[in-house]
């Protein structure tokens, strides 16, 4: 199905939702992105419900609004993978859901707030200023150990300190895309370090971001980690899984 055609099939599906549902929702979009899952082979994210908060809540109001997105690069890689892949069914399954989602955010507040905690941390990583080192936690986990904060994926590794230890120069091994990749680690290691993973496939909209972290001891309850970063291509370890 062409790009066009597919947001007018959307725009007549939203059109067709009661109001109620969709009361604070400022815009449903069709967007390009192809959002390959962090950890599953063959699953792409097909929507998603992005939550704003505009101004005071008031009575009956929760004070949040949101945008619904559907990926049109995420339906069309399903659909060169499924023959029978039925582009109605999902675009209607996919926004009922994240309108869902959408009346959910408008009964829980705090967890906004953490997410917007999030990507605030995670803009400051990006400008090269500091940030708090388990930011991402607050994300949305969408693995064991896996989360994410708008477009970017953190993967993250906990060693104890022997096994941190004997990391430092080692390449370290994780899991995208139900694929194993290993990226190249720097000789000197930090408490928690941030690497960037580099030329994946699929490629994500945002970064991958693999986070060593060492196995705090009795010792750091009084000191403060310290936190690195680092780039790195990766390298295929292994077959699909």
């Amino acid at each position: 199905m062409r790009r066009r055609d597919f947001e007018a099939m959307v725009r007549r599906m939203a059109a067709e939702m009661p109001p109620e549902f969709t009361e604070g929702i400022v815009a449903i979009a069709v967007t390009g992105k192809t959002i390959p899952h962090p950890v599953r082979e063959g699953v792409y994210t097909l929507g998603e419900c992005i939550p704003h908060e505009f101004g005071e809540p008031g009575e009956g109001d929760s004070g949040i609004r949101s945008t619904v997105e559907l990926h049109y690069g995420s339906f069309a890689a399903l659909a060169r993978e499924h023959p029978d892949f039925d582009w109605r069914e999902e675009a209607f399954e996919t926004l009922a859901h994240e309108v869902r989602h959408h009346l959910e955010w408008r009964a829980r507040v705090p967890e906004l707030e953490r997410l917007d905690d999030a990507a605030e941390a995670n803009y400051a990583r990006h400008d090269g200023e500091p940030f708090p080192p388990q930011f991402y936690r607050d994300g949305e986990r969408v693995a064991d150990g896996v989360f994410t904060v708008e477009d970017d994926v953190f993967v993250e590794v906990v060693l104890d300190r022997r096994a941190w230890a004997a990391a430092a120069g080692r390449p370290l091994g994780f899991t995208w895309h139900g694929r194993s990749f290993e990226v190249p680690l720097p000789a000197e290691l930090p408490d928690i370090l941030f690497v960037t993973a580099e030329a994946l496939d699929p490629a994500p909209p945002g970064d991958v971001v693999v986070v060593l972290r060492r196995k705090p001891g009795a010792r750091d309850a009084v000191r403060r980690p310290t936190v690195g970063r680092h780039a790195a291509r990766v390298a295929s370890s292994g077959p699909r899984r």
